[in-house]
């Protein structure tokens, strides 16, 4: 892992640099600036396999980058996070997309920002899954690793292998203090 060039840029002018977020509920459409949410739910299918089986066909575009990079289909085991959660750094893989979908029906908590050199503290989303969605992070999208809230939890987790350094990590400057809860 490397520590990024990129720059946390101090808030705008007139914006508090304090953000309190409450996670929203995940949707295709909200999450469409930052990736892919990966669900069957609204999906092209297909019946497979002699009819036993529905395929949800093409849910995420999985980017493992150019020259001679591959696709990897990890396991991931991640312990609970307590709530709220005080967003210390947030990490990109510039090299290629990184999935994450559950394994055993955990909600996770899901916090992002645009891809660029940049990242400003009032661009910063958060979402919760319902336990039955994965996300696919585009190519340089900014994002906190992966965060649980109930218990442990086992995702696929689906990224890049290959030449190149394909992490970068930004801390959130201690003058900004980003909080996210959930809602209820």
């Amino acid at each position: 892992m490397t520590i990024a060039s990129p720059t946390f840029l101090p808030p705008a002018p007139g914006t508090p640099a304090a953000l309190a977020l409450v996670a929203q509920p995940l949707t295709r459409e909200a999450f469409a600036a930052f990736g892919d949410v990966i669900e069957s739910a609204h999906a092209r299918s297909m019946p497979i396999n002699a009819g036993m089986t529905t395929r949800f066909h093409d849910l995420a575009r999985v980017d493992p980058g150019p020259g001679d990079s591959r696709v990897l289909v990890n396991i991931f085991e991640t312990q609970p996070y307590a709530m709220p959660l005080q967003v210390g750094m947030l990490e990109r893989h510039p090299l290629g997309s990184q999935a994450f979908v559950p394994m055993d029906g955990s909600r996770f908590l899901v916090v992002v920002a645009p891809a660029g050199d940049t990242v400003r503290v009032e661009d910063i989303r958060a979402f919760v899954t319902d336990g039955r969605q994965g996300v696919n992070y585009a190519r340089g999208v900014w994002h906190h690793p992966l965060v649980v809230t109930q218990q442990p939890a086992s995702f696929v987790v689906i990224d890049r292998g290959g030449a190149g350094p394909n992490c970068d990590e930004i801390l959130v400057p201690p003058a900004c203090v980003v909080r996210v809860s959930l809602a209820g």
